[in-house]
């Protein structure tokens, strides 16, 4: 399979838990789909509708800490000021734990040309998570050609659908979202969140061998991708 290759890094990233809105907010070892997908469209400048897209990703991060951070939490009252003749609403900043992860590496692959153009040049920052993980495009390589694998042994920094039953933390989440206010969740489904660190053993997964830079090999898969007629 001949794919492009690009690698993208940050100081730090977090990638939320779904639903979780309150107290300690953890991260995820690894980015979801939509959260990839979210950085190209910035890339882009607009919001794609992807039909039949191949895509597949490794990430991996040096280490994990936890930091506080204010937030401003709106109430869902609007009052209206008859002396000012305007329409208020009332905000209450409040500090929670947050966990982050550091000097993170992803390296994301793809055979659409135009993915490619638009990440050489993008139209917004790019972030690996919230607004203040700003991540630099370092490399962006030539097509080259993958091996196809006939035995899975080196699964690690990717979420695998748990269809397939990979060894890893369970966790529901979106590929995608539309464009529309509120935004809808595309595509939720169970996947394994594989780190960097872990070992899931042999298996019959179809992936494709790569190296990365430090001279590590990784198994990657593959995600097709069909948002057109959602």
């Amino acid at each position: 399979m001949e794919v492009y290759k690009i690698d993208i890094t940050s100081w730090t990233a977090s990638f939320r838990y779904p639903n979780l809105i309150s107290g300690m907010q953890p991260t995820l070892e690894v980015p979801p789909i939509s959260t990839v997908l979210g950085l190209i469209n910035a890339a882009a400048g607009t919001y794609l509708k992807h039909q039949n897209l191949r895509l597949g990703y490794y990430f991996e991060y040096e280490m994990e800490g936890e930091d506080l951070e204010t937030i401003y939490q709106i109430d869902s009252d609007f009052k209206y000021n008859k002396k000012t003749q305007k329409v208020e609403t009332i905000a209450k900043s409040n500090v929670i734990p947050r966990r982050f992860l550091f000097n993170n590496f992803l390296r994301i692959y793809t055979d659409n040309e135009q993915i490619v153009e638009y990440l050489s040049q993008p139209y917004y920052p790019i972030l690996l998570g919230r607004m203040n993980d700003l991540a630099t495009i370092e490399r962006i390589s030539k097509k080259e050609k993958l091996k196809e694998n006939e035995i899975s042994e080196k699964v690690r920094g990717q979420v695998i659908p748990f269809k397939y039953r990979l060894a890893g933390q369970l966790q529901a989440l979106p590929q995608y979202f539309t464009d529309e206010f509120p935004r809808k969740n595309l595509g939720t489904q169970p996947f394994s969140i594989i780190g960097h660190k872990a070992n899931v053993g042999s298996n019959n997964l179809l992936t494709y061998r790569d190296t990365l830079p430090n001279g590590k090999e990784v198994d990657i898969f593959f995600h097709t991708l069909n948002f057109d007629n959602e």
